[in-house]
C-alpha cells in the first residue's frame, strides 16, 4: 500500500471517528439541555399561575377565580380544530400549535379542581414537585406546587412527545453541520495529503527517467525538511555510482584500445606467416578475427552506453536500411544468400544516429546471414506501426526458443542453437541501441512457421513538433 493511500485511510478514519463521537456527544448534550430548558421554562409556568392566583384570590370568589383561569389559561376550542400536520402557527391567530400541549390543573385549598385543562380524570396524587403522568394516552412532564399563602394547589404540564420533537430537532440542528461537513472535510484531507506529497513526486520524476549514461544528483532545494536527510543520501549515492560506472567505462575502453593495436600487429604478422606457410594458421588467424571483433564490440558497447556523440537528427529509416543492407551484400554474396527489402512506408522519418542505427542493422543483418544456410533467402520487412515505424528482419536459421530469447540478448551470451563466430555481443548492443533512440528490439518466430528468427526493432516516428524549425 502506498503512503498517500495509508495517510489517506489514517487521517479520514480519525477523522471520521472523531467526527462522529464529537457529533453523538453533541446530540446527547443538546438534548439534556432541552430538557433542561423544558423543566425549567415549566416551573416557571407554574409559578406565573401562582402568582396570578395570589393576585385574584383576595378580591375574586372560588368561581370567579375559576371563570377567569379558565378564561386566562384555557385554550380556545377553536385552536383545536384540524390534524397534527396543520400550520404551526394556529388558524386566526388563536396561537401555537404547541400551546395545545401545555396544560394547568389548579385545585383549591380543600382540594376542589378549579381549573383543569389537561382534562386528566384523575389527579396522579397531590405532591410536589416533578413527575410524569399518563393521560389521554400520552405521557405528560408535570411540576406541582402548593402556594404557602393561599393554599392551592397548581400543576403544569407537558406533553413528552413535543418536548423530545423539539428536542430532537434543535439537538439535529446542532449536529447536522457536522454530517455536512464531514464528506467535505474527507476531500479535503485527500487534496491536502496529494498536494503534501507533491514535492515527492517532483523528486520521484528526474528519478525514473534517469539513464544510467546520465546519472545526476537531484534538485534538493524543494525537497520537504523531513526527506531532506534521505535526498543528500541518495545523492551522495548516485555520485559513487556516477564514479564506479566512468570508472568501469574507462577501463573498458582503456583495455579494449589497447588490445587493438597488438592485435593488429598479430593479424598482419599472421597474414604473412600464411603466405609462406598455407593452410597452417587458418584457425590462429580465426581465433585472432574472433578477438579484434570482440575488442570492436567492446568499444562500441563504451560508446553506445555511455552516449558518446549521440546527437540525434532528422533521418529517412529506409534510406538506412537501404545502406545497411547494401553493406552486408558482399558478406550474403559469399554464402549465396539474397536479401530482401519490403518497404511498405511512403516516408519513414526518425530521429536518430544514423551511424549508430546504420550499425545496428548491420549487425542483425549480419547474424542473420551467419546463421542461416547457404541459398536461403533473408526478408527485411518495414512497416508503419504504433505511432513508429518497425523493421523486421526475419532468417532462415535455426531460430531460438521463446525460453531463451530474453537470455540472448544478455551480454556475453551465446545459446548452443547458435554457434558462430561472435562474441554475444551483436544482439545486446542492437538492443541497447534501440533503447538510446526511444524504441524496442524483440525476438519472434517467423509468421509463415516456418524454421528461423525475426527480429523485430521499432523507433518512433518524428513527430510533427520536432519537424519544426527551431
Amino acid at each position: 500500500m502506498s503512503l498517500t493511500r495509508k495517510l489517506t485511510l489514517l487521517v479520514t478514519s480519525t477523522v471520521f471517528f472523531i467526527t462522529v463521537i464529537a457529533a453523538g456527544w453533541g446530540y446527547y448534550v443538546s438534548g439534556h439541555q432541552m430538557e433542561e430548558l423544558f423543566d425549567a421554562e415549566l416551573a416557571q409556568s407554574t409559578r406565573i399561575v401562582q402568582g396570578l392566583i395570589q393576585h385574584l384570590s383576595g378580591t375574586q370568589s372560588i368561581e370567579q377565580l375559576s371563570r377567569t383561569l379558565s378564561r386566562t389559561l384555557q385554550i380556545p376550542e377553536s385552536a383545536y380544530r384540524g390534524d397534527e400536520e396543520e400550520d404551526e402557527i394556529l388558524p386566526g391567530g388563536a396561537g401555537h400549535k404547541y400551546e395545545r400541549k401545555l396544560a394547568f390543573e389548579v385545585w383549591s385549598p380543600d382540594n376542589q379542581p378549579i381549573l383543569d385543562t389537561l382534562r386528566a380524570s384523575e389527579t396522579g396524587g397531590l405532591e410536589p414537585g416533578f413527575a410524569w403522568q399518563e393521560v389521554t394516552g400520552y405521557r405528560w412532564r408535570t411540576f406541582t406546587l402548593k402556594d404557602p399563602l393561599t393554599g392551592f394547589w397548581i400543576r403544569a404540564a407537558q406533553r413528552e412527545d413535543v418536548r423530545e420533537e423539539l428536542s430532537q430537532e434543535i439537538a439535529l440542528g446542532n449536529v447536522l453541520p457536522f454530517l455536512i461537513a464531514l464528506p467535505l472535510l474527507a476531500l479535503a484531507v485527500v487534496g491536502s495529503i496529494q498536494l503534501g506529497f507533491r514535492p515527492l513526486r517532483k523528486l520521484e520524476k528526474p528519478v525514473r527517467n534517469m539513464a544510467p549514461e546520465n546519472i545526476h544528483p537531484l534538485d534538493d532545494r524543494q525537497a520537504p525538511r523531513e526527506v531532506a536527510g534521505l535526498v543528500h543520501a541518495v545523492n551522495g549515492l548516485l555520485r559513487r555510482l556516477h564514479q564506479a560506472l566512468e570508472r568501469e567505462r574507462r577501463f573498458s575502453a582503456d583495455a579494449a584500445h589497447e588490445l587493438r593495436t597488438p592485435l593488429t600487429a598479430l593479424r598482419l604478422n599472421l597474414e604473412r606467416q600464411a603466405e609462406l606457410h598455407p593452410g597452417e594458421f587458418e584457425n590462429l588467424t580465426a581465433a585472432v578475427d574472433r578477438m579484434v571483433h570482440l575488442v570492436e564490440q567492446l568499444l562500441l558497447l563504451n560508446r553506445v552506453d555511455a552516449g558518446v556523440d549521440f546527437r540525434p537528427e532528422p533521418r529517412n529509416l529506409a534510406e538506412l536500411v537501404e545502406q545497411s543492407i547494401a553493406d552486408v551484400a558482399p558478406l550474403a554474396l559469399k554464402k549465396q544468400i539474397e536479401p530482401e527489402l519490403d518497404n511498405q512506408c511512403v516516408l519513414a522519418m526518425v530521429r536518430c544516429h544514423s551511424a549508430l542505427i546504420n550499425t545496428m542493422m548491420r549487425s542483425l543483418l549480419a547474424n542473420a546471414i551467419q546463421y542461416s544456410a547457404p541459398g536461403t533467402r533473408i526478408a527485411t520487412t518495414m512497416y508503419e506501426e504504433a505511432g513508429g515505424f518497425t523493421v523486421n528482419i526475419c532468417d532462415q536459421g535455426p531460430g531460438i526458443p521463446p525460453e531463451d530469447r530474453e537470455r540472448a540478448l544478455s551480454r556475453f551470451t551465446r545459446l548452443d542453437q547458435r554457434q558462430g563466430a561472435g562474441a554475444g555481443l551483436g544482439l545486446a548492443i542492437a538492443r541497447r541501441i534501440a533503447e538510446l533512440h526511444g524504441g524496442q528490439l524483440t525476438l519472434a518466430d517467423r509468421k509463415d512457421g516456418q524454421p528461423g528468427l525475426c527480429v523485430s526493432i521499432w523507433l518512433p516516428a518524428q513527430s510533427s513538433s520536432q519537424l519544426r524549425p527551431a
